[in-house]
């Protein structure tokens, strides 16, 4: 089950008809994120895999599986940016068992992404949803 945050995000393309207006409106939501900090954007929480340069950076309320899992990122390009406010929407607040269990790709299909985004963003997009689970599956393990 998606979070409401997220669902709000769908009513709003469901409303836009327009594939112009729904890339506008990732575009917006990215804005209207706050940059990561630049002491942040280090190796580390670089995504590999992405065209562009994108930064995630996990901060986790509590430990084990009902730890509470939160986090930031940026991007130097706007649309990716907006991507990650998305996926914000849809893990921010989540345990990390429910991240795991959450299905990206298929919550992200109801967006229509999966089939307005070349290739390189799709994979850039996959890249970060494999570090987020990663991460998530790193605090379950107690790694």
């Amino acid at each position: 089950m998606a979070s409401e945050a997220f669902e709000e995000i769908v009513e709003t393309f469901e409303f836009l008809e327009d594939w112009e207006d729904r890339y506008r409106h990732v575009i917006e939501l990215g804005k209207a994120m706050e940059p990561l900090p630049e002491a942040f954007k280090v190796p580390a929480t670089k995504v590999d895999g992405c065209a562009s340069q994108v930064w995630l950076m996990a901060d986790v309320e509590g430990e084990g599986r009902e730890a509470i899992y939160h986090f930031k990122g940026d991007s130097d390009a706007m649309i990716v940016k907006g991507l990650i406010a998305v996926l914000r929407a849809l893990y921010d607040g989540l345990n990390v068992v429910a991240v795991l269990d959450t299905d990206a790709g298929a919550e992200m299909a109801r967006l229509g992404l999966d089939e307005h985004l070349s290739s390189q963003r799709s994979n850039g997009l996959r890249a970060m949803v494999e570090r987020i689970r990663t991460q998530a599956a790193g605090i379950v393990e107690g790694v």
